[in-house]
């Protein structure tokens, strides 16, 4: 099932990554691919959990920080792991109508 997916480094999760349309897929396939998708979703709020604490950890130390130059590579390490949690929650959302689609 692996195949059907591709490891995102940057989100830390394997997303969709299909070669074919998906009505392409037999009904089999498609439901395959939906329960292995629905167990990475269900990893993502889990994943943004663990980016959220690094965000707390990042701006406690900023906080802290005293060094001009320090504090703008933690304020840039802050807004790329933001962007990442905002990532993941739009592919989180944005499944939800195929992970549907695998109960109906």
């Amino acid at each position: 099932m692996e195949s059907y997916f591709a490891y995102n480094e940057r989100l830390g999760i394997q997303i969709p990554a299909l070669s074919d349309e998906w009505e392409q897929y037999d009904k089999h396939t498609q439901q395959e691919i939906l329960l292995y998708w629905e167990k990475i979703r269900g990893e993502i709020p889990d994943r943004i959990f663990h980016l959220e604490r690094t965000i707390n950890q990042k701006q406690a130390c900023l906080e802290e920080e005293m060094n001009f130059k320090k504090s703008c590579q933690l304020n840039s390490e802050i807004a790329e792991l933001a962007s990442v949690i905002n990532d993941l929650w739009i592919w989180y959302r944005t499944n939800q109508d195929v992970t549907a689609k695998m109960h109906n």
